[in-house]
């Protein structure tokens, strides 16, 4: 939302908005109306529960050009504007998409309102570029590199729960996230004992599972991966750089389903993922639940 707020000074025909859940989305452009018929001058759209009808009112303005749209929602509602989503890639529309409450931290509201196969399913849409930001600056950096692009659409995968300011995103982040993926956290000494790979909300969670390893005396590197497309996007060189391929003890973390993942993690890889529906407690509760703890990393 502060990002969102900064950017629409800077870029005045910067306008969107989200299917009824603004509030919670955190969307609004505070220092203009909304947009009606009555005010053609608001850059706020309340789209109503609507999710397609918001997809492709956004495709249409992105196609009509002179405009950067956005338009938000929960990520487990992504399912409706799909259609959409694939015609935004297809037509190559720099849409902006902020699908936010995107694991099982939803907590109370339960296994309906807990994505677990959506970043997945996004993921293999050709031409949409989905990024899972781990903090305040990995999200700036996002925004970023939405808005400098003209090529395809971007999801954004952002958090209900709270999460830190990791060490170093402030200046990694900068160039990190554009690529991909990046050394959040760099190994204690010159051997690499394992590599730990994560996104958005899990980062932190690898970040403080690091630090207990090496506190007992191996040697870990810790990658943030907030976007599969963009990482792939980068020659071989730079990918081998962040996960040599000789390191085969690998473990990614990611609160959803843990198709695609494979590809980073290997042969020899394990996965801290969830492959069935969650339930409905307080995310606390949740993530011990389901393994998404220090210990389990």
């Amino acid at each position: 939302g502060q990002t969102i707020n900064a950017l629409a000074k800077q870029i005045p025909n910067l306008l969107g908005g989200s299917a009824d859940l603004a509030s919670s989305n955190e969307t609004t452009i505070k220092t203009v109306a909304a947009f009606s018929r009555h005010n053609y001058a608001g850059r706020n759209l309340w789209f109503g529960v609507r999710e397609h009808a918001m997809g492709a009112i956004l495709n249409g303005m992105a196609a009509h050009g002179g405009v950067r749209v956005y338009g938000a929602t929960f990520l487990v509602f992504s399912d409706y504007l799909r259609p959409a989503i694939r015609l935004a890639g297809l037509m190559k529309l720099p849409v902006t998409y902020v699908f936010t409450h995107d694991s099982i931290g939803v907590g109370e509201d339960g296994p309906t309102h807990q994505p677990i196969e959506h970043l997945a399913s996004l993921r293999i849409i050709p031409n949409v570029v989905l990024i899972r930001p781990a903090d305040a600056n990995e999200t700036v950096a996002a925004w970023r590199y939405s808005i400098g692009q003209n090529e395809h659409p971007v999801a954004l995968a952002l958090t209900r729960q709270k999460l830190p300011v990791l060490p170093g995103t402030d200046q990694l982040a900068q160039t990190g996230v554009a690529r991909g993926a990046y050394i959040l956290s760099k190994e204690a000494t010159e051997r690499i004992d394992a590599i730990l790979l994560a996104s958005g909300s899990e980062v932190s969670l690898a970040y403080r599972a690091k630090q207990r390893l090496e506190a007992q005396g191996l040697s870990i590197r810790l990658v943030s991966i907030p976007s599969f497309a963009l990482f792939d996007m980068q020659d071989q060189a730079y990918r081998d750089e962040i996960l040599p391929p000789h390191i085969t003890a690998r473990v990614g973390v990611e609160m959803a389903h843990p198709f695609g993942w494979d590809r980073y993690l290997g042969n020899a890889g394990e996965m801290v993922g969830i492959d069935h529906f969650g339930a409905s407690a307080p995310a606390p509760e949740l993530m011990k639940h389901f393994g998404f703890t220090e210990d389990a990393v």
